[in-house]
């Protein structure tokens, strides 16, 4: 099985894949956490371009060309081979980021995303998308708050450096994407407390996992 995480900066999304990671744990399941950028060698590399605040003269066009990149490195490289090896895999961001970010935020042609995902990939999907929601403000306050004490690397702040009008459209242009395929997503109220999210996200968990017999 292949799980999501997506959401804009400060939704909380790498604190809930900590307890993912412990549910499986406690569960028996074998799994895989990985990432997106940056998920293989080559890909931490790109990461480095793609999330520099010096990188701000980056083209979308080819900002979006490095995010496929480090893509289809990392479903060649870790995410098919986990997958085939059995493993559940959850994955901090994947091609539903792309669609946000780059397709609607940064105004490019969602076509063009969406053909490419096709071509480079053969078009893998996750089974199951967790969205984390909530206000850009709120995030964006979240996501400073983590660089100021330290949490977060100021070396990766190219995105929470854009103006909120931007995060307005990423966060748009999510929940059209949970709209268009509400039997894949779950929206999360990410406004709330830590744990308040792990329990609306562990119960869409222990509900897929009875089901799947695992």
């Amino acid at each position: 099985m292949f799980i999501t995480l997506e959401g804009i900066e400060g939704s909380g999304k790498t604190s809930q894949v900590k307890k993912m990671a412990a549910f499986l744990e406690d569960g028996g399941h074998p799994y895989l956490l990985t990432r997106e950028p940056g998920g293989t060698r080559i890909g931490r590399r790109i990461r480095q371009v793609l999330l520099d605040p010096d990188s701000n003269d980056l083209d979308p066009v080819a900002e979006l060309l490095l995010y496929n990149a480090d893509r289809v490195q990392h479903v060649h490289e870790v995410i098919r081979p986990a997958l085939a090896a059995g493993k559940i895999v959850i994955c901090d961001r994947y091609v539903d980021a792309t669609r946000a970010y780059q397709g609607v935020a940064r105004r490019l042609d969602v076509d063009l995303v969406e053909t490419l995902h096709r071509l480079l990939v053969d078009n893998l999907k996750p089974d199951l998308t967790f969205l984390l929601d909530l206000p850009p403000e709120e995030g964006l306050r979240r996501a400073r708050e983590q660089i100021d004490s330290g949490a977060r690397s100021d070396r990766e702040t190219r995105f929470e450096k854009e103006a909120l009008a931007f995060h307005t459209r990423v966060r748009e242009g999510y929940l059209r994407l949970a709209a268009g395929e509400p039997e894949r997503f779950v929206i999360l109220d990410a406004a709330a407390s830590l744990e308040e999210v792990w329990q609306q996200l562990s119960t869409t968990l222990e509900k897929t996992f009875n089901q799947d017999g695992s």
